[in-house]
């Protein structure tokens, strides 16, 4: 399994950051005691592989990785990069590079179409071949984003490219690649109504991975993971000292956007709209309460949209499972500023990955043992 370090920091303080390594992948155990559980070994040591690219997207980097091996490249991982606030003029988004992280060859970078940059680099995913050369033209990976205030869409995104030739030669540096959009819901930046967006839509949603599930009697699903805000309220600011039902705005933005609003997605009454004293979290979008879920959709819906047939935003999840039992959810309590506490605990779990093999599905739990991550299993069932 590859895997991604500490973030690049700004204003020179980590410059090298985000560096990649390859760890091994032990058995897993189940248990609660975080000392029952084994501890990954690394195969190969963190190297710089972006080392020379996505230069000064440092500002709370969005960095996703997908391993590949196809016939016309070989394997490859494919690196998928963006920071916070996207800069202006635009920087190119994705790259790859090879599995011998000594000997990275990294190469790239291009763009994703003309899309967003907040919609296309926070994760990646594998498309069934088979179902690429069907619906995509043959475009099998799969990249997204979202950020929250629904900047990139309010709900997850994805596109599904191809950065090769038909020879396997990289496209030139630069290049807007062709893609074919699987998945895009309404852009805040277009529209204050909360429309044309994923079921039950709030700003603080986080959704930090996908992946493309199968099982070994031909079901599949879609499936993507984060951190759903599924309060009565949400709004842009800070945790209220008094506790979670109580929100607190940052009155420097009331007036310019709707900074606080019900589940319904209806703005909240006048007496919500001011900055509470005392409050010493993190300024951000916040709610009522937080859950850890997976959302599923059924491909054939994603293919009705890249065949024309939907609109990108009308494919809705099928199923929502919510996996907080089964979470340690931060038992130490740290950075309780910026990650919030108890219903209000943000930043639960971040990137997946699918082993379609032995139909594993791997989920990073952030902040599981102290500052230390602990990757969850499930079984994918036939």
């Amino acid at each position: 399994m590859f895997i991604s370090g500490h973030d690049r920091l700004a204003y020179g303080e980590l410059p090298d950051g985000n560096q990649v390594a390859e760890i091994d992948i032990p058995k897993p155990v189940k248990s609660k005691n975080l000392g029952d559980l084994p501890v990954a070994k690394f195969r190969q040591g963190f190297q710089d592989v972006a080392k020379g690219f996505f230069k000064d997207l440092d500002e709370i980097p969005r960095v996703a990785l997908q391993y590949y091996d196809t016939p016309a490249t070989g394997p490859k991982i494919h690196l998928a990069w963006g920071q916070h606030m996207q800069p202006d003029p635009p920087a190119a988004s994705h790259a790859w590079f090879n599995p011998d992280l000594k000997k990275p060859g990294t190469t790239g970078t291009w763009f994703i179409g003309a899309q967003s940059l907040y919609s296309v680099n926070g994760y990646m995913l594998e498309i069934p071949i088979e179902w690429a050369d069907k619906n995509t033209g043959g475009r099998s990976l799969g990249t997204g984003r979202y950020k929250d205030g629904g900047w990139s869409g309010m709900g997850p995104a994805l596109f599904a490219y191809r950065p090769w030739e038909d020879t396997g030669a990289p496209a030139p540096p630069g290049t807007r690649l062709s893609e074919k959009v699987l998945l895009l819901y309404q852009n805040s930046q277009n529209s204050d109504k909360i429309e044309h967006c994923l079921k039950g839509y709030q700003h603080p949603d986080e959704w930090e991975g996908a992946a493309w599930i199968e099982t070994k009697t031909g079901k599949s699903a879609v499936l993507f993971a984060g951190t759903k805000s599924t309060g009565a309220k949400y709004w842009y600011g800070y945790i209220h000292p008094q506790g979670p039902a109580y929100p607190c705005v940052d009155q420097a933005f009331v007036g310019q956007f709707p900074v606080c609003r019900s589940a319904d997605g209806k703005p909240c009454p006048v007496a919500d709209l001011r900055e509470c004293a005392g409050h010493q979290s993190y300024r951000g979008w916040w709610s009522t309460r937080f859950d850890a879920q997976f959302i599923l959709y059924d491909p054939t819906d994603l293919a009705r949209v890249a065949q024309g047939r939907l609109a990108s935003w009308e494919p809705q999840p099928y199923a929502v499972l919510d996996i907080d039992e089964s979470l340690f959810l931060n038992p130490d309590n740290l950075e309780p500023e910026m990650l919030g506490t108890a219903d209000q605990r943000r930043y639960r779990i971040g990137e997946i990955t699918v082993d379609r093999g032995n139909g594993l599905l791997y989920i990073l739990e952030l902040f599981a043992d102290q500052a230390r991550p602990v990757v969850h299993v499930w079984k994918v069932r036939q």
